[in-house]
């Protein structure tokens, strides 16, 4: 049986996007340090992924200072949540295609 992968976003085709995406989706936002602590990345791998995904409008960014110190949060938009909800379900699609009877 073929199966299609045409409804796979390409913006999730990297494991960090996805780890991205997937955090922020269960959480109101998440900071910049955090993220790079839970994903186990360096400071410009993840500032490269998030700018992908910020192009793309699926996360919203907020900089601020704290104790005078920059403090960036990000949070996942409503149509970034649409494309990787949308995605997870082409996964599922593709994962139960394949299943044997």
């Amino acid at each position: 049986m073929k199966i299609s992968i045409d409804e796979l976003h390409k913006a999730f085709e990297s494991r960090i996007r996805l780890g991205i995406m997937s955090a922020l989706a269960v959480n109101d936002s998440i900071d910049f340090t955090t993220l790079r602590d839970l994903l186990n990345v360096t400071d410009g791998n993840l500032a490269t992924h998030l700018k992908a995904l910020e192009k793309e409008d699926f996360i919203d960014v907020e900089k601020s200072f704290v104790d005078k110190k920059p403090h960036t949060r990000y949070a996942i938009t409503k149509s970034g949540r649409v494309a990787f909800e949308d995605h997870l379900k082409a996964l599922e699609t593709i994962i139960n295609s394949n299943k044997q009877t």
